[in-house]
């Protein structure tokens, strides 16, 4: 007997199908194989599983045996066989059509997320069907390795086994954007996104990881999202080594250049006299660079640089005379590490601002 699942929109004329097909021996025809895909795919939309489905044809095709001429019965089993693979091809066809609806969906979604082109409140109900609550705050993990990264990808897979191994299915969102491999998770669930940088780190093989901060609400993925992005273009400006960086942490930057005419006032004045070195300023302000990243340890900055204690020295006091600023008196250290800063998130002197 056919599973209570099964009704006749879904095997619609198989007996008929089979018994026309024994009766003569013939394979089933284009038309008839096409009709019973359809019927396959009418059952999959019903979220009828495909074992479900072949044991309803076997039972139906036992039924009707007692009923068919001998020499029609042992036709059957071939005509059995057209039919499941018939109903099969339809079955997995619409699976497939699907997934690929889920994941232009999934797709859509997740761009409107992080650009925030959506109607807030219609993207907060979405967002529950991918597993995330935006009425809580959300903070946005961004992973930028050599090469760009797609959904299916291994690295990509690499780390989302990685997370639901450790985590299971929390309200997390891992997906990828622009090459990135993206992580939100609950402001709460900072574990998340620290296991995230460190397995994302590993698996694009010393790639680097920004954080954002938490923020309420849709926008608040948005703005968090950014924040992370902003770390990664600063990282890459700065030069800075660390592999795992936090906006939180890098909040002074964007502060410094707020007022960009100023900033450019001030690096102009403070370190535009390096220009008159021999060989230009570059050379003396990556001493200055290495200088201040070192804490003022004028042996290790040499090390860094691949100087002796003395010719970094002598560069120390050619600043000092050139810009009428002591690296070592901390009354001029500020001024002289702000300008820095500035200079190298400007690209100064290179970059004509």
């Amino acid at each position: 007997m056919a599973d209570p699942q099964i009704s006749e929109d879904h095997l619609g004329d198989y007996a008929q199908i089979l018994a026309s097909a024994c009766s003569t021996g013939r394979r089933l025809s284009r038309d008839e194989l096409e009709l019973l895909r359809s019927r396959g795919e009418r059952a999959a939309e019903a979220g009828i599983g495909l074992r479900v489905l072949v044991r309803a044809q076997l039972a139906a095709a036992q039924t009707l045996r007692p009923d068919l001429p001998r020499d029609a019965a042992e036709h059957l089993l071939a005509a059995v066989e057209q039919a499941v693979d018939a109903f099969a091809s339809g079955h997995e066809r619409a699976q497939r059509l699907a997934v690929r609806q889920e994941e232009a969906a999934r797709r859509e979604f997740i761009d409107d997320l992080l650009y925030g082109r959506s109607d807030l409140g219609r993207l907060a109900q979405r967002a529950e069907r991918f597993g995330l609550l935006l009425s809580h705050a959300h903070a946005v993990a961004v992973a930028q390795g050599p090469e760009p990264y797609d959904d299916g990808y291994p690295v990509a897979r690499q780390v989302e086994s990685a997370l639901i191994a450790r985590f299971g299915h929390r309200s997390i969102l891992l997906t990828t954007k622009d090459g990135r491999l993206i992580c939100i998770a609950p402001a709460d669930q900072d574990e998340v996104l620290s296991f995230f940088a460190k397995q994302a780190y590993a698996a694009t093989d010393g790639g680097r990881v920004a954080i954002g901060r938490a923020h309420p609400g849709a926008g608040g993925v948005v703005h968090s999202y950014e924040e992370a992005l902003n770390a990664l273009d600063l990282a890459a400006t700065m030069g800075l080594p660390d592999p795992v960086l936090r906006a939180a942490d890098l909040l002074v930057y964007p502060v410094l250049t707020r007022d960009r005419q100023a900033m450019t006032d001030l690096v102009e004045s403070v370190l535009g006299p390096l220009r008159q070195a021999r060989g230009g300023a570059q050379p003396l302000l990556d001493t200055l660079t290495a200088y201040f990243d070192t804490g003022c340890v004028a042996a290790e900055a040499a090390r860094r640089l691949s100087l002796s204690v003395r010719a970094m020295t002598y560069r120390l006091d050619r600043i000092h005379r050139l810009t009428g600023a002591d690296p070592g008196d901390p009354v001029h250290r500020y001024t002289l590490q702000t300008a820095v800063i500035g200079a190298r998130l400007m690209g100064w002197p290179d970059r004509v601002q």
